[in-house]
């Protein structure tokens, strides 16, 4: 390898994305100081080393149909990127989750000749399994967060790294509530639900109004319930703040609805129950060790494209890896204040011992200290000719 400092391109397209790269930047920033690494990223990457040449914002769009409205922004963002890293090679390129964006990267800054690794499977074992093909003309190898996900690419002979998943290692076997409710300014003795309607603005503006509603519901049985909101970003907060000063002015005006920026973590171990838009926050919530009900609503024909497509058995990230149902997880229709509540009442009347023992065998599995494995990963394949 030459003397010059290494040059990493990465690019994450949301805020989970944002926090897996952060700590394998941190990581490859740690052995390698003077290394330069730029790409997209959010506030965590950049607070580990990462020059971010465009705002994350512009990629983090949902669903199929969503994303259609906001093409010639990513477009834009592709092409500029590909041109940037043309003009300035990387020794490799990582494109962490957002496949639809990153793959066809990868794919371009391949075809010149640069390196390339896509860090999170896209979900070929759950839908779309041809995909591996598109997965293998754009990468060199694939690290993935779970242990189910390898014998997809052993089947198809694709380059696969398990490399655990990062919330694994940095979160406690059994997190103690107490000290987060206090950082919260929460009493003990309060029951508390953690409430997180998404990161995107597609999924908070759908979920928040039916989340609301199921708040109201759950304190017609718990009256001296608080409810935590820990918006993903400014953005985010900044949409909540108005939607609940606009329709639960009272509730959130007397602290029966506290709402932060970030503090995602700190709220669910505060939390006795969690509701949750489904994905990585679900993850984090089993490794929290709280139960949850997991919601997800798409639009109309996005949700008739994926019944289609979607082959796996559940959809959230607990079940997939339990490989039975060990927490409810809603879907359209089933995404009411009605259901919600029962289910999460039903959380708060029960001591949920065995839940909370699954979730711990889960944790134990994932810890591999990811941040470790994934720059390993990333330098072993700079370092091999």
């Amino acid at each position: 390898m030459s003397s010059q400092p290494l040059r990493i391109g990465v690019v994450a397209g949301e805020p989970s994305g944002d926090v897996l790269a952060a700590g394998m930047i941190a990581e490859l920033k740690r052995q390698h100081p003077d290394a330069i690494i730029e790409g997209i990223g959010g506030d965590n990457m950049i607070a580990a080393g990462c020059h971010s040449l465009f705002d994350m914002e512009t990629l983090s769009v949902m669903g199929l149909v969503e994303v259609l409205s906001h093409l010639p922004a990513i477009l834009k963002v592709k092409n500029a990127l590909i041109a940037h890293f043309e003009k300035y090679p990387p020794d490799i390129f990582i494109g962490v989750d957002a496949p639809d964006f990153n793959l066809r990267v990868e794919k371009a800054l391949k075809q010149k000749g640069i390196k390339t690794v896509h860090y999170v499977s896209p979900t070929i074992w759950a839908w779309r399994e041809g995909r591996i093909h598109k997965i293998a003309q754009a990468t060199d190898c694939v690290l993935g967060l779970f242990p189910f996900e390898a014998e997809v690419y052993q089947k198809h002979q694709v380059a696969y790294r398990f490399v655990g998943h990062t919330l694994a290692d940095a979160i406690a076997l059994a997190p103690p509530q107490q000290p987060a409710r206090q950082a919260l300014g929460l009493a003990s003795s309060d029951p508390v639900m953690a409430v997180l309607p998404g990161s995107r603005n597609g999924e908070v503006s759908k979920l928040l109004p039916i989340f609301l509603a199921t708040i109201y519901e759950v304190l017609k049985q718990k009256p001296g319930c608080k409810f935590v909101i820990p918006a993903a970003n400014q953005h985010r907060f900044d949409f909540i703040a108005q939607f609940l000063q606009e329709h639960a002015t009272r509730l959130y005006a007397e602290g029966t609805i506290l709402l932060t920026k970030g503090n995602a973590r700190e709220a669910m171990i505060a939390s006795d129950v969690i509701l949750l838009a489904s994905g990585t926050a679900t993850l984090e919530a089993m490794l929290c060790k709280r139960p949850m009900v997991a919601a997800y609503k798409l639009s109309g024909l996005t949700y008739k494209i994926m019944q289609r497509l979607y082959k796996a058995p559940f959809f959230t990230l607990p079940n997939l890896l339990a490989k039975r149902k060990i927490i409810p997880e809603l879907l359209q229709d089933d995404v009411n204040p009605q259901m919600l509540s029962q289910q999460l009442l039903g959380f708060l009347n029960s001591d949920n011992t065995a839940l909370i023992e699954t979730f711990t065998q889960l944790h134990k599995t994932l810890a591999q200290d990811a941040d470790k494995a994934s720059a390993k990963a990333v330098l072993d394949l700079i370092n091999h000719e």
